[in-house]
């Protein structure tokens, strides 16, 4: 596994092969919602996979490519990070912002869970069925973004034929209630949980993850480098930092062989 680990990080780190474009369709009326399509160009997939990002959710896409650029800092969210490995001529990924009426200051948790959300990502999964079809859709959240793919796959199964909840946020803060009050029981879709045993955040205590492993698979993640950022900040065992290549070859293998990884160091 650690091979294959820093094959990928190699990978990640070299010039992507895949090309990057940002993708706006409209949603509700008056409303748009951007993804960050990652994709092998004249490719045909067998997976499409829908990402949300952690905090606000706010990638603000549409202003990065006004600007012409669309590169990350190293400060950035776990999947954007590793979007790469996601893409190519078996997968895509989609980079979900938050929408337009919700930008810039980006989604709250009561947002996350609302009929309103599950409504622009449907559109975005259609607008990926018409590209790919025949594709599998799995939705990919980290952090407070494991809100918007629990709370969506519970009220629109159908949009998704299996979720992956990284780093998912079991506590509440006076911000929101994140995923505490959230009925798991109504999780019908194949799930993978995906957590760093050395995770600081206290929105996303390691027990949080454990405590569900008896319903869905789950991933341990451990170890990796020295915390530069806040415990709940990418650069921390929060986001995988330091072993983001380990952590996203388990969830792609999970993904494409329903295959569990029980340990990545």
């Amino acid at each position: 596994m650690r091979v294959a680990a820093a094959c990928l990080l190699a990978a990640w780190l070299a010039p992507a092969l895949a090309a990057e474009q940002v993708v706006t369709i409209p949603t509700r009326e008056g409303v748009t919602v951007s993804y960050l399509l990652v994709s092998v160009p004249d490719a045909t997939p067998r997976f499409a996979v829908a990402s949300f990002v952690g905090g606000k959710g706010a990638l603000n896409l549409q202003e990065r490519s006004a600007k012409g650029t669309l590169r990350f800092g190293p400060g950035a969210n776990f999947l954007v990070r590793v979007r790469d490995v996601f893409a190519d001529a078996n997968m895509v990924d989609a980079l979900i912002d938050a929408p337009s009426d919700r930008l810039p200051e980006g989604m709250t948790d009561d947002f996350r869970m609302s009929a309103e959300h599950a409504r622009d990502v449907a559109a975005v999964v259609a607008d990926l069925a018409k590209r790919y079809p025949g594709a599998k859709v799995y939705a990919m959240g980290t952090s407070r973004g494991t809100t918007s793919v629990a709370s969506i796959a519970a009220r629109e199964p159908r949009l998704f034929d299996g979720i992956v909840l990284s780093s998912i946020v079991t506590i509440a803060d006076r911000t929101g209630p994140n995923l505490s009050r959230f009925d798991f029981d109504s999780l019908k879709l194949p799930t993978l949980l995906v957590h760093n045993r050395d995770d600081a955040c206290r929105l996303s205590p390691y027990a949080g993850a454990k405590a569900l492993a008896s319903r869905f698979a789950l991933t341990t993640v451990e170890g990796g480098d020295p915390p530069k950022s806040d415990p709940c900040e990418p650069q921390s065992p929060h986001g995988y930092f330091g072993r983001e290549a380990g952590t996203a070859a388990a969830i792609r293998r999970w993904i494409e062989t329903a295959t569990a990884t029980p340990l990545v160091q």
